[in-house]
């Protein structure tokens, strides 16, 4: 296989506090890298590197790995413009909202669903994204969520069933029946296209039993549970994730001193989505308060046209150093080692030998500039799976 380097490379975050300065980051100065095919095979030194069939120049810039964007809903069609400049203008954002995607999504075609996602898709790809995970919710009925499972397995590998989404309109006056529904032919139609079980446990949604009862059986069918919790209220949602060892708790805005303690000590990691909090402007989550219970904490968009429309993960670090108490170190770790923790995976989220060769140049001096220039197109070349992409 061909092999290039990647060589003076200012400062290299490889994720690995073995390596370099011995932070979390890893960051070694005037840096190589060594891609083989599709792997990572060599990091250290510029002066250091083995000769190789090709050579970059990265001529002084920083490289990182790709952003993990571990929650986001883009199987879906038609927007929410005018909500959107309605909850601008003074009015609370329900998730009820949810309906009106429900609508437009139910009338689209395979085609049109699936030339969104790689709408969206491309855009995130030139701002670093190189894995995302992405779910169904705005079918809610056994045929449109079965289908937008399949949409999303031709982009991805990390899909997310979440016919507990809301309460589908057809059952506005059984929610018992449609939590059967989710557990039961829509469950069967559904297992064999995902990896994840999702539910929205919020009030207007799903109750904490209605969650426990929908999770478990994804459980009983090799789906693992993630859950968004917490998010417009205290509730039993991060504690459920935590019992379950769910991958993730998302969004974690309303946290209890118990819920905090629960996710500095389990294995669910706390996926934080700034997006949402910017587009609804609600209460920021407190990244400062999670990490320094000892917390895993990731960074996610949240794209979806309804509450967080943005498949940008560096505007997403720029809002958590602004104003979620994060460090620029903790939250490009966030976003891209905390991504691949969300999503249990090690492949992902590290520049180190054995890895995916999954690498973003940035055009500034250090990933510092990532949110010291908020809103500057900074993503020079992206790299996935050692194929130049963007």
């Amino acid at each position: 296989m061909t092999t290039t380097a990647v060589t003076h490379i200012a400062s290299l975050v490889t994720n690995d506090p073995s390596l370099g300065n011995g932070t979390p980051l890893g960051l070694i100065q005037d840096a190589a890298v060594v891609i083989e095919g599709d792997r990572i095979v060599w990091t250290g030194e510029s002066s250091k590197a083995p000769a190789t069939d090709n050579v970059l120049d990265a001529a002084g810039r920083a490289v990182i790995p790709g952003f993990v964007d571990s929650h986001s809903h883009l199987v879906f069609a038609g927007d929410r413009t005018q909500e959107f400049n309605a909850r601008m203008s003074g009015q609370p954002y329900l998730a009820g909202g949810i309906r009106t995607t429900v609508a437009a999504t139910r009338a689209a075609t395979d085609e049109e669903l699936s030339a969104n996602v790689a709408r969206y898709l491309a855009e995130a790809l030139r701002q670093g994204t190189t894995t995302f995970e992405t779910k169904s919710g705005y079918g809610l009925t056994v045929e449109d969520e079965a289908r937008a499972l399949r949409i999303a397995g031709r982009h991805t590998d990390e899909v997310t069933y979440l016919g507990a989404h809301i309460v589908s309109p057809d059952y506005a006056d059984d929610p018992a029946g449609y939590v059967d529904l989710v557990t039961g032919p829509m469950l069967e139609a559904c297992a064999p296209h995902a990896r994840w079980i999702d539910v929205f446990c919020e009030q207007g949604a799903f109750d904490g039993d209605q969650a426990r009862a929908i999770l478990t059986a994804g459980l009983a069918r090799g789906l693992h549970p993630r859950i968004h919790a917490n998010q417009l209220s205290y509730g039993p949602g991060v504690q459920l994730a935590v019992e379950l060892d769910a991958a993730s708790a998302d969004h974690c805005t309303h946290l209890t001193d118990a819920d905090v303690d629960a996710l500095g000590q389990g294995n669910t990691v706390a996926t934080l989505l700034p997006g949402a909090e910017f587009s609804t402007r609600a209460t920021w989550p407190d990244a400062r308060r999670l990490l320094d219970a000892g917390a895993t904490v990731a960074l996610s968009t949240d794209c979806n046209p309804g509450s967080s429309f943005t498949s940008s993960m560096p505007f997403c670090v720029a809002l958590a150093v602004r104003d979620m108490g994060m460090t620029p170190d903790e939250a490009i770790w966030s976003a891209t080692a905390g991504g691949a923790a969300a999503l249990r995976r090690t492949d992902i989220g590290r520049i180190v030998p054995g890895a995916r060769a999954d690498l973003v140049l940035l055009d500034a001096p250090s990933h510092v500039h990532l949110a010291y220039r908020p809103g500057v197109p900074l993503v020079s070349a992206v790299w996935r799976s050692g194929e130049r992409v963007a």
